[in-house]
């Protein structure tokens, strides 16, 4: 058995409205030990998501929620540092679904073997992992965007935007950001290839905002954020249009849902489609997504930001910097040095 401490962080309280610090508890107990075909994984990276904040609540969704007292849970990096599964050796990274924890156990079962030599590690917590996939997913199988047509990305300059943004330029799409912040605005512009890029925290009209730069209408929506952004994109979507329902941050922290446009008739009119989506849908596709993703990386056709916060006990302000958008690009803790 390894000495030293595990930290936890637990779910303490449902949250209303907002999390707060006080929704979470840090526990401290020994590192676990392993049992036959099992191994013990050292975090080194964290990944956290907005899709996390619906699992804090106990209504009916697409994933089980969090238990109060018990682990949160999410995307980890790590390293095999006790191995008694022989597909597993020590010294080699995984990735898998895992306890906040400093050391997690597994039976092999929800992890994925790592390959170094791709990419930088932490990349399989967002460009070659969850993110990344959602947004070829999403996209490819459902956006399906051709050559000169309009995609517009809202939350762009997120994890799952910022990928959204440039596979739609690597399909010959004109493509228009909509971010929070002229610093995530030039990031989309000039780092990243957007055609244009608008921050809605400052447009007073953001319906006139989007049809300037979009001047022959929206062909495909890849929405990220809902609320009053998506009502205005809706309203200037093209004939036989296609919304890519992939997150609704605005409306995760609100306590009641907020009434806004009717759409159906909208998507009549137009013979348009909206369909909303989680990346275990195309599970059967992983290998494809993520062989087209490591390549347009290794080609240098696909670029990526981290926003990394130092430290375990920084864990869950990371996570509320979420909500804050603090952050551009894709949110990691790392918790220790590989």
């Amino acid at each position: 058995m390894m000495d030293g401490m595990n930290r936890k962080i637990l779910l303490a309280s449902r949250p209303k409205g907002m999390p707060d610090e006080s929704n979470f508890e840090m526990t401290h107990g020994p590192i676990p030990e392993i049992k036959e075909g099992e191994v013990l994984i050292k975090t080194l990276y964290l990944s956290v998501d907005p899709y996390m904040r619906g699992r804090m609540s106990d209504a009916k969704s697409y994933a089980e929620p969090y238990k109060v007292g018990e682990p949160f849970v999410g995307g980890i990096v790590g390293k095999v540092v006790e191995s008694r599964n022989e597909k597993y050796k020590v010294g080699g990274y995984v990735e898998g679904r895992l306890d906040w924890a400093e050391y997690n156990v597994s039976d092999g079962r929800m992890i994925r073997r790592l390959n170094p030599e791709l990419a930088p590690i932490s990349t399989n917590l967002h460009v070659l992992g969850m993110p990344g996939l959602t947004a070829y997913f999403g996209l490819i199988y459902i956006g399906e965007p051709k050559e000169g047509e309009t995609v517009v990305v809202s939350g762009a300059s997120g994890a799952v935007g910022t990928i959204v943004g440039q596979i739609a330029k690597l399909k010959g799409c004109r493509v228009v950001g909509i971010a929070g912040g002229e610093d995530k605005c030039a990031f989309l512009t000039d780092e990243l290839g957007f055609d244009a890029a608008i921050n809605y925290k400052t447009t007073d009209n953001l319906r006139k905002a989007i049809a300037e730069v979009c001047p022959n209408g929206v062909d495909v929506y890849f929405d990220n954020v809902g609320g009053a952004i998506s009502d205005a994109v809706m309203s200037l979507i093209n004939f036989q249009a296609r919304i890519v329902i992939c997150g609704q941050i605005s409306q995760y922290n609100l306590e009641k849902p907020e009434l806004g446009p009717r759409v159906a008739g909208q998507l009549l009119t137009k013979s348009a489609l909206m369909k909303g989506f989680i990346v275990t849908d195309y599970a059967k596709h992983n290998k494809e997504g993520l062989t087209e993703l490591s390549q347009w990386i290794q080609e240098g056709k696909l670029q990526y930001r981290e926003n990394i916060v130092e430290g375990f006990d920084q864990a869950v302000d990371a996570f509320l910097g979420l909500f804050r958008g603090d952050n551009i690009g894709k949110q990691l803790v790392k918790v220790a040095d590989e």
